[in-house]
Order: structure tokens, then sequence, then C-alpha cells
């Protein structure tokens, strides 16, 4: 809806004037943004060295990943996100890099054994990635119950009103009834109207779904061996009523569940598949299958009530998916090689490019086919503590006024830095301490450019 707001705002006088003004300001903070990184390049002799491994705090705040790394990006997320995902983030790295692992390092040699490296899954690295799939976890099964409650309700309440909507078509033929129904706006008659003119055929739909699910089942399993054909079949026999879920719930709260989706793939392959047959991988590439179905679902959903309110054609709208798809197609594989080839440790921890979740899905997955039996003493005691500590929070939120449910943190947010550490937090934190600012000094200019910058 705010999309297409913004999108309707560039067709009048004032908006494209402001438009251009936007326009300019993004040209300016992008120049600045790719000179600055320019600038820090030419002081980054080697690993750990430069301006984004800087001691801001000390060396010892530094070793537990407390400093500021100059990043632009985020100083420019930080005054995008709500003031409560940074402090939600800020407050995860204080309790994990601040408190937890300083005290779960005190018992190396008793908890787990002291000579293992700190990369490994039998060490510290264990508890910072199953706290972190705990938190990850509970919130999202809660948010996953929550959405689809709130699903079930909307559809109960959309049954009844198609139903009462019947009977008063029915009464409409007594002239003594006088029945009192809202009225549809002259606006919303017309993009009602032009949206359901152009529409995509049943049959195209039903039968590109059948398409793509055949090609799926035939072509996968030849790239990842472990992967078996059914296991493909059942996901897209499942995933339509996961999908509709999902969309729906979307369109409710504006929170796509693709991930929890993705989760529950991974526990299920992974179980069916089990260690003997490689489960790991099966789970991960299902859960890879099952979290581009159900995203779709709801991205598509968000586009077309985009083009509803822009009164846009379905049929132009689809095609121009197609069109970006087949883009990224070619596009995706390329970046990921340019990544692949430019440097030597992508996906290694303390690395350039960590890639904290892929360990943190890994880890799901040998969670969900080896069991609980190899990871370190008290991980598993932890895991379901914070687990029960991040649907608690939710509860508490949600049970709380508005006024004051706006002040606690959110546990997903909280979760990130547990493995990844806290210094993008303090990058986020600059960026919002100058929207905050700008705000007080002209909130008109913080508003209309603040995202611009």
């Amino acid at each position: 809806t705010a999309t297409a707001h913004l999108i309707n705002s560039f067709h009048t006088p004032q908006g494209a004037k402001l438009a251009k003004k936007q326009a300019r300001v993004l040209g300016k903070f992008f120049s600045f943004s790719f000179l600055w990184s320019f600038f820090q390049w030419f002081f980054t002799g080697g690993e750990n060295c430069g301006f984004s491994n800087f001691p801001t705090f000390g060396l010892k705040a530094y070793q537990y990943k407390f400093y500021f790394d100059f990043s632009a990006t985020y100083v420019g997320v930080g005054m995008i996100c709500p003031y409560i995902i940074y402090i939600s983030v800020l407050l995860g790295g204080i309790l994990s890099w601040g408190i937890m692992w300083p005290l779960i390092e005190t018992k190396k040699g008793d908890w787990f054994p002291a000579d293992v490296e700190s990369s490994s899954m039998h060490g510290l690295q264990a508890y910072k990635v199953f706290i972190a799939v705990a938190i990850i976890l509970g919130d999202g099964l809660y948010n996953f119950c929550k959405v689809l409650s709130r699903t079930l309700s909307g559809l109960f309440v959309q049954l009844l009103g198609s139903t009462s909507r019947t009977s008063f078509t029915v009464q409409e033929e007594d002239p003594h009834a006088s029945p009192q129904t809202p009225k549809e706006s002259y606006d919303d008659q017309r993009r009602t109207r032009f949206f359901l003119k152009d529409q995509i055929p049943t049959w195209f739909a039903v039968g590109g779904y059948i398409i793509i699910s055949a090609t799926s089942t035939a072509i996968l399993p030849h790239m990842f061996h472990q992967l078996r054909w059914y296991y493909i079949l059942v996901i897209y026999i499942c995933a339509p009523v996961l999908a509709f879920c999902n969309a729906y719930g979307a369109g409710l709260t504006d929170w796509s569940l693709a991930s929890t989706y993705g989760k529950l793939a991974i526990f299920t392959i992974g179980a069916w598949a089990g260690s003997e047959h490689g489960g790991m991988l099966p789970g991960l590439a299902a859960c890879g299958v099952m979290m581009n179905i159900v995203s779709t679902a709801s991205d598509l959903t968000q586009d077309f009530k985009t083009g509803y309110l822009t009164l846009s054609s379905p049929k132009s709208m689809f095609v121009s998916q197609v069109i970006g798809t087949a883009m990224g197609c070619v596009v995706s594989p390329c970046v990921f090689l340019l990544f692949y080839k430019a440097f030597d440790d992508p996906d290694i921890p303390n690395s350039e490019y960590p890639s904290p979740f892929a360990t943190v899905y890994r880890s799901m997955a040998k969670l969900g086919v080896e069991g609980v039996a190899s990871l370190p003493r008290e991980c598993l005691v932890l895991f379901y503590a914070f687990f029960g500590v991040a649907i608690l929070v939710n509860i508490v939120k949600d049970s709380l006024p508005s006024k004051f449910g706006r002040f606690v943190p959110l546990p997903m947010a909280m979760a990130i830095p547990f493995f990844l550490g806290p210094y993008f937090a303090i990058d986020m934190c600059v960026g919002s301490l100058i929207l905050f600012v700008w705000e007080s000094v002209d909130a008109a200019k913080a508003e209309a450019f603040g995202t611009a910058v």
C-alpha cells in the first residue's frame, strides 16, 4: 500500500517536485558513500586491518566485537530501521558477547574440551549458534501460530461475509427491506473493475505450477544426489496450502514467515532422510525449495496489491515478474561466482563475508538429523531456556498496551548478534542518532529525505 501511494504521488506536481529533490540527495550521498569506501581501501593492509577493524572502545572490547567499523551501509540501515530494531540488536549483542560468552569461556575444560578451535561446533561455537537458533525458532513458532490464527479468523470472517451478502441478495427482492451495507467508493469500484478485466487465466496458473513442480522433481535430484524425487514431490503437493497461509498472513500482518516454513521443511525432510542417507543436505535443499514457493506467494500478493492501487494490469505485472525472474537466473549466479572467485574465505567465521545464517541453518539441519547427543554440556538446557524466553517475550509484548508494548525488544533481532557480534549494531545506533538529531532540528526534511540519505 505504501509503495502504491508513493508511485501515485509521483504523478502529482508536488510529488514529482519532491521526487527530483530526493533523487538529487540520493546522488549526493551515494557519491559520498562511494568515496568514503574508496578512501578506507587505501588504509587496509590485510586481515584485521584498517578502519573496519579499528578498536574504538579498546582492545578487550574489540576482542568481543564491540567496535565501530565505519561501515556506511550499516549506518544507512540504522537510519531506515525503526528504533526498536537496533535497540534489540544492541541488547542481544550486550547479552551475548558482553555477558554470556565471557562466562561460558570460563567453563572451558568442564562443559567442553579446552583444546578445540573457536570455530568448532564442539566448543563455544555450538553455544553461539544453538542459542541463536533457539531464539529464532521460538520467535518464529510464536509468530507462525499468531499469524495462522489471524489467517483462520480472517477466513472465517470472509466466509461469514459472503454468506451475509448472499442472504442480502435474496432479501433485496422484498421492497420493504432496508438493509444497511457499506458501499464501495467510485475509486475502489474502478480499481476492482480494471483489475478483474485483465485476469491471468486459472488454467495457466495451475498448468504453470504443475510444469514447474515436474521440472524441479526431475532436475533437483541430479543436482543433489541425496535428495530423492519423492521428497520434492511431497513439498510441491503440500506447498500450495502453506503458500496460501503465508500470503494471506502477510496481507493481514505484513509479516512473511517464509523462513519458518523453510525450517519446517528442514526438520521434516531431514528426519525423513535420516543421517545414514546424508539427511542434512536433503533438509537444506528442501528448505530452499519451500522458502522459494511460500515467499513468492506473499511477494506476488504484495505486488498485485500495488498493481491494484495503481490501476496496473495484472497480466503486464506478471510479464514483468517473468522478465525479472529470467534476469535473476543470469545475474544471481554471476554475482555468486564473483564473490566466490574474488574472496578466498566466504562463509568462514570471522571472514569479511561470514554468512552467519548459513551456519545457523546448517546447525538446524544437524539438529533435525542427528539429534541433540552431539551438543556440548548444558547447551541443550540453554537452548530450551532461550526458546521459552523468546516465546515469553512475545507474549508479554502482545499482552501489554501498544504504548508500552512497543518498548519490548524483538527476539528475532536480538538473536542475530548472538552469532555475528554487536559491531554492526553500533553502526546502526550511529545512523539512528544522526536521524534523531536531524528530526529534532528539521522534522519535515528528515521525513522527506531520510530514506534517500
